[in-house]
């Protein structure tokens, strides 16, 4: 199943550290808190360790009973931009922070499973704290780069790369006043977008970030597409990588139980091979994988989709191959 002759030059001794990120405080819908809850269920530690990485997880959020506390504070109140729970969002993910950045110092490999994706803006602080050369490789059927002044929904899940690049300061909420802008926009790309707002096309075309639609997979193909991506941002080959991917990249006919669903995505096997690329190149530094809502699901069957793909993710990110 594994492919022993991938050399993780940035872990080299094969350790991973599963993080559990059970929070859904940056989008309104309730369930994807249970992600990795079921994801853990469904053997994920052992999958990754019949891969031979020596792993363990972690759950900081539930060994500081915060994930309760907060859950419960949770409203739709809104800051003067319109920006909701702010408070809930910044202090779950500074707990995520310093875990993942812990891990790295460790010596381990973080695999943070969340969640929804505003936790992004910490495990990518993270990476990029602990190594500034690292770049972020974003696989999502959304941009997630709104500042809180261009928002239009007010779910912070939609702004995490908005505050690590510097977009829009003055509209920053106070409880973020801890996110770096660590991370300059040739270390970012996209593959996979389908839902962009025009807030979001602006900032890209203004930032001059590298992103790739699903235009461009249909006209190139996945594979060329990965070499286009990695170009932009690793063109040597040497920098580490954070994958951070959003299960709704992939169609919501392979993973329908997902909060912010858009037809016209990755087949299962064109997500697949995107970790499969990216783990054939050794710079695999972080891992994020979010979004799995088990109570969006209208059927068993639904779940186990969604769960068995979010596992695939992480397994092909970590070395399993076809043959």
């Amino acid at each position: 199943m594994s492919n022993d002759t991938i050399d993780y030059k940035f872990h080299s001794n094969k350790k991973c550290t599963i993080i559990a990120a059970p929070f859904s405080g940056g989008q309104p819908k309730g369930g994807v808190e249970l992600g990795p809850e079921y994801i853990l269920n469904a053997g994920f530690e052992k999958q990754i360790s019949n891969l031979g990485w020596q792993t363990n997880v972690l759950h900081p959020l539930n060994d500081k009973e915060e994930v309760g506390k907060f859950e419960k504070l949770k409203s739709n109140e809104k800051d003067k931009y319109g920006v909701k729970n702010t408070k809930i969002v910044s202090e779950c993910c500074k707990i995520l922070y310093d875990s993942v950045y812990n891990t790295l110092n460790n010596d381990s490999l973080p695999l943070t499973i969340g969640g929804d994706h505003s936790i992004g803006m910490a495990t990518c602080a993270a990476s990029l704290k602990y190594n500034p050369e690292t770049c972020i490789i974003w696989i999502d059927a959304h941009a997630d780069i709104n500042s809180p002044k261009t928002s239009e929904s007010g779910n912070l899940h939609g702004c995490p790369l908005s505050f690590l690049l510097g977009v829009n300061k003055e509209s920053y909420p106070k409880e973020f006043s801890w996110v770096p802008q660590c991370l300059k926009s040739n270390k970012l790309v996209y593959i996979g977008l389908r839902d962009v707002d025009e807030g979001e096309k602006k900032i890209l075309k203004d930032y001059n970030i590298s992103a790739f639609s699903m235009y461009h997979i249909d006209k190139y193909g996945i594979g060329k597409v990965v070499e286009m991506a990695l170009d932009k941002v690793n063109p040597d080959r040497k920098n580490p990588i954070h994958l951070s991917y959003d299960v709704d990249a992939i169609d919501p006919s392979f993973v329908p139980a997902t909060g912010t669903r858009v037809e016209g995505g990755l087949s299962l096997r064109e997500g697949l091979f995107i970790a499969e690329e990216i783990a054939q190149t050794g710079l695999l530094q972080s891992l994020d994988i979010v979004e799995t809502n088990p109570m969006l699901a209208e059927t068993e069957e639904n779940v186990l989709d969604t769960v068995s793909a979010a596992c695939a993710i992480g397994r092909c990110a970590l070395g399993q191959t076809l043959l």
